[in-house]
């Protein structure tokens, strides 16, 4: 059986902030139906971004062949929830996500407190209906006290409650194998993420090999002075193990999609999807 393949808005935002309707039915013509969408703004913003309601989003959505089927919330904070969900269930999306966390370095405490909140977000989700996913990216791959903040934060979790959105590309510049995590925590894993890394990019894929410290505190600020857009391909052109992963991610039992996502990009956004998901589909099986 096939996985479904999505696409994360978050790949042409650019686009979607000067010609929203243009770039979704230029989506649409990419060959994309499933979207995951992507909400940097949910303090200000219950939606999406569209500056629309959830009613008149569906139906443009619907018009156009798309369908949303999970969201990234940011900031994911008590006050900014009920209204964001609210617009995601009018929307139809039954699953959402953290966008990014950052965990003060050796904090436990800090690490736990959040662990806390992040199953009372899967309480309110299933209270709805909906499905809470965490999302990964490479920090969580430092330690505290000898042990991966990854585990603890899974450890610290329920997995009834708090399901898992892997980021494979996030995970090898974190220097670990999301292969590895995904037969560890195969049980909670409902997306994946699948980025590329090119051959020619200037860092090293483990990120932790010279450009960041095991010991420093990541923050917003040294985490976006650390990443170098280089380090970014259209999905299908690197040299990450894609179909090894999509073999691994189809014995995932709850798996719903791979979502493609282009962080940054040299072509225009739209050029740069259609080339990933004509790249991907040309090379790799088990996908649909």
């Amino acid at each position: 059986m096939s996985i479904k393949i999505g696409l994360q808005l978050y790949s042409v935002r650019q686009s979607l902030a000067k010609a929203p309707w243009e770039t979704l039915e230029g989506v649409a013509k990419a060959g994309f139906t499933d979207l995951e969408a992507a909400n940097h703004h949910a303090r200000t913003d219950p939606g999406v971004g569209f500056g629309v309601g959830a009613k008149e989003l569906r139906q443009r959505l619907a018009d156009l062949g798309l369908s949303i089927h999970g969201c990234h919330i940011n900031p994911l904070t008590p006050d900014v929830l009920p209204a964001a969900l609210d617009y995601q269930a009018e929307l139809g999306n039954k699953q959402f996500g953290c966008d990014i966390e950052f965990y003060p370095r050796g904090d436990m405490d800090y690490l736990k407190r959040r662990c806390a909140f992040f199953n009372s977000v899967g309480e309110m989700a299933k209270a709805r209906g909906m499905r809470f996913y965490y999302h990964n990216h490479f920090q969580e791959f430092q330690k505290i006290n000898g042990r991966h903040v990854y585990d603890l934060v899974l450890e610290n979790t329920d997995p009834a409650l708090v399901f898992l959105e892997l980021d494979t590309y996030w995970i090898y510049r974190g220097g670990q194998d999301p292969i590895a995590l995904m037969q560890r925590h195969a049980g909670r894993i409902i997306l994946l993420h699948q980025k590329d890394f090119p051959a020619n990019a200037p860092q090293p894929l483990n990120l932790y090999d010279g450009v960041v410290s095991l010991d420093e505190n990541i923050d917003m600020k040294v985490f976006d002075e650390r990443k170098d857009v280089r380090c970014f391909t259209e999905i299908g052109t690197g040299i990450l193990p894609i179909q090894d992963i999509i073999n691994a991610a189809a014995k995932l039992p709850h798996l719903s999609h791979i979502i493609l996502e282009q962080d940054h990009t040299a072509l225009p956004e739209l050029e740069s999807i259609r080339r990933s998901k004509e790249a991907f589909f040309s090379k790799f099986t088990g996908v649909a």
